[in-house]
């Protein structure tokens, strides 16, 4: 079975950079409590139109592991109050996942 990518995407105003930063720096984790969990990062990218893109990154055993996730008490307490961070980005995230095909590590 193949590991499985979700990540998500935020365009952030150079205002609300410190806000959306600290939002997500300063919460709960609970993803270590999940089955399948494998790793999570939170990415500062570029600045583009405007803003600062930001990415939610979450490596999980599988695509079932990761389903589990988003159907999960867990799930539901990391995004309460989600749509508020809403105010802080330019649109809503954008979400995309990828099965891995190829792992190359050290």
């Amino acid at each position: 079975m193949s590991q499985y990518i979700a990540m998500n995407r935020f365009l952030v105003a150079p205002e609300n950079e410190e806000a959306f930063q600290k939002r997500w720096l300063d919460r709960e984790v609970l993803l270590k409590t999940v089955p399948g969990f494998v790793s999570f990062q939170f990415l500062q990218g570029p600045e583009k139109e405007g803003g600062r893109l930001y990415a939610s990154h979450t490596v999980w055993d599988s695509y079932d592991a990761f389903v589990g996730w988003t159907q999960s008490e867990q799930f539901r307490q990391a995004h309460v109050g989600a749509g508020q961070g809403r105010a802080l980005t330019a649109g809503p995230p954008v979400f995309e996942g990828f099965t891995v095909l190829q792992d190359v590590t050290a």
